[in-house]
């Protein structure tokens, strides 16, 4: 056996190895991206979740919330009695009395709020990807994507080369897209947990001291929240770019697969609220042990 043989070899055997890596994550990971970026109007609906959340003022959250309320009364009330010894300004009573129901009413109400803002979020990507599917003529979701890009790179198992061009966008476009399932796994679990803390996030708003909470929260759950837009926005734009078998178009989709991958970074930079992607997150954990 020669040389060229051997090369020959080595190299058919890590093309079958990256073709079968690639075929898996197609298989498994994008139906899963599906899931975890266009979040429902059912999100909360869980049965471990509604518990915590409770169903009542007199349970879960909730009631731990409206507890902590009563108590900002009471801290109001002895600091007014208090203002007239120490002459200290106060809020008006009247003025507190009516923002102290407003916000008793928004406390107790607040997970029909999330709801309506998840309905609002689902309703909105939803009619963007199917005016897409009726002029397109495809599904717009990851799940499709992957069909697009297999259909544009690469031709079948054989024929899979990973030192080729078209192998190395095929590698490039798989390990991002991988990329985006720990990104946006991130993402759902953080919706979960801005979605859990509004009781206490509106309770912020009965002190001026404490209010700049609750707009530090209502801008992190929007931006988490229209991530799922502005992915549904991209998606539109990547399948309409018609996708022939030239270099131009193969680089396009790189550029598409790029702009998914930065699309938190995007909404970071437009409106604010936290960082989902794994290049933040891990640039932070090395600052911590710096």
């Amino acid at each position: 056996m020669n040389e060229t043989n051997i090369t020959q070899i080595i190299i058919e055997t890590l093309n079958t190895i990256f073709s079968q890596f690639f075929t898996s994550i197609d298989t498994n990971v994008y139906s899963l991206l599906d899931e975890l970026v266009f979040v429902e109007q059912d999100f909360l609906k869980d049965s471990y979740l509604e518990k915590l959340l409770g169903s009542s003022s007199s349970n879960g959250l909730l009631l731990i919330a409206n507890s902590l309320l009563v108590g900002f009364i009471l801290y109001y009330a002895i600091s007014l009695l208090l203002s007239h010894i120490t002459f200290s300004p106060q809020e008006h009573p009247l003025k507190f009395i009516f923002k102290i129901i407003l916000l008793g009413i928004f406390l107790n109400s607040c997970y029909s709020i999330c709801d309506g803002l998840l309905f609002f979020t689902s309703s909105f990507s939803s009619a963007i990807r199917e005016v897409g599917e009726n002029i397109l003529g495809k599904e717009i979701c990851f799940s499709s994507l992957i069909q697009e890009l297999n259909d544009s790179l690469i031709l079948g198992d054989n024929s899979f080369n990973i030192f080729s061009f078209e192998g190395l966008l095929k590698g490039f476009m798989s390990f991002g897209l991988f990329q985006l399932l720990f990104s946006y796994a991130l993402r759902y679990v953080m919706l979960k947990v801005f979605l859990l803390l509004s009781p206490f996030a509106f309770l912020t708003i009965s002190n001026s001291k404490t209010s700049w909470i609750f707009k530090s929260w209502a801008r992190c759950l929007f931006s988490l929240l229209f991530t799922q837009v502005f992915i549904s926005i991209i998606l539109l734009i990547t399948f309409s770019v018609d996708f022939s078998d030239n270099l131009f178009s193969k680089l396009l989709y790189v550029g598409c697969i790029y702009a998914l991958i930065r699309a938190n970074h995007y909404i970071r930079e437009l409106i604010g609220g936290i960082s989902t992607s794994m290049d933040g997150q891990l640039l932070q954990l090395k600052s911590f042990f710096k």
